[in-house]
């Protein structure tokens, strides 16, 4: 089978196909015949080197996927087309160090390859009306969205979320928000891709180029009140902004550090108006079974950008670091 692989040292130019031998499943485990896998940042982060520069190299990146089960070991049923969850040991409840370190796409090689053996415990089932393109973006960027907003967030129908920016995770907190009754205000540097986003149901938009302390024009549409709800990919460049549009005991979920990881931070709003930073990493299986239940009911499609053939993943990769994309990044096996 065909394995896209990170060699020798990281970097876009040092992906290569791999022809490897397909494992065969072990007592409790399934193989999976993948089909789909979709981009995150952090699979662009991690074959540059930048998100563990001491991963074990050679590795298959990326931890989105879908696949059909072609074999089972011992003690497993049969079973259909699933998703394998990002952290193959987290089925429920803290997460600890030890299973973090079981995460897909590093430590453990990821979902570009033909075929995959993981734990049956480690799969949940597709809901049948998603496309295989669809079903392999929720493994990671679904999961965090429904984590940061349900899990966590708490979020009720008449709450005001923001969204910061258009890729995957915001895109699918827009939707997720909707479905749950929030007003969702959505940022970004594009008036073409905020418009995009109106179609998709977003209440209110902000060019942040075009307005740059865009905290305070999220807080003026909310009645000067504040937003329950930010949905921070940003990190260090954008959590200023985010504590000015946040209202006095709402929730920032912390996702991502697409503008830096380091930043100086007034901290003395969050101690003063009683604002909760909740670090957000994916989810559980359990929080996964529970948003495929409610993708069930609410029918959201994910959003696809654009889908890549394997032998194209750096190509892939580097669109994906151009930022064009509004929604999720695909690669089809075949």
């Amino acid at each position: 089978m065909r394995a896209v692989v990170v060699t020798g040292e990281f970097g876009l130019d040092r992906i290569e196909i791999s022809s490897r031998q397909a494992t065969a499943p072990g007592p409790g485990e399934v193989q999976l015949k993948m089909s789909v896998a979709s981009l995150n940042y952090r699979d662009l982060l991690m074959v540059q080197g930048a998100y563990n520069p001491r991963q074990p190299l050679p590795l298959v990146p990326c931890s989105d996927g879908v696949g059909t089960v072609s074999a089972v070991g011992t003690g497993v049923e049969v079973g259909d087309r699933v998703c394998p969850i990002f952290a193959q040991a987290w089925l429920a409840g803290e997460p600890t160090r030890a299973i973090l370190r079981t995460t897909l796409g590093g430590p453990l090689d990821g979902t570009l390859q033909e075929s995959m053996c993981v734990a049956a415990s480690g799969t949940v089932p597709v809901p049948d009306y998603l496309s295989d393109e669809e079903a392999a973006t929720l493994p990671c960027a679904a999961v965090t969205a429904w984590s940061a907003l349900s899990t966590h967030g708490g979020v009720r129908a008449g709450d005001t979320v923001l969204v910061q920016g258009t890729g995957g995770v915001s895109i699918f907190a827009l939707q997720l928000g909707k479905a749950m009754g929030a007003r969702v205000i959505v940022t970004s540097s594009s008036d073409a891709k905020l418009e995009r986003a109106k179609a998709l149901g977003a209440d209110a938009t902000i060019n942040y180029k075009q307005t740059p302390k865009w905290g305070d024009a999220a807080r003026d549409l909310t009645g000067r009140r504040g937003v329950d709800h930010v949905v921070e990919v940003g990190g260090g460049g954008t959590l200023e902004q985010s504590l000015r549009a946040i209202r006095p005991g709402g929730t920032i979920s912390i996702i991502g550090v697409l503008s830096g990881a380091a930043g100086t931070v007034n901290l003395l709003p969050v101690l003063m108006q009683n604002v909760r930073l909740q670090g957000i990493v994916v989810g559980h299986r359990e929080s996964f079974a529970s948003l495929m239940r409610a993708l069930e009911t609410s029918r959201i499609h994910p959003v696809i950008d654009r889908t890549f053939a394997l032998e194209d993943t750096a190509e892939a990769l580097r669109y994906l670091k151009t930022g064009a994309h509004f929604g999720k990044v695909c690669i089809r096996h075949s």
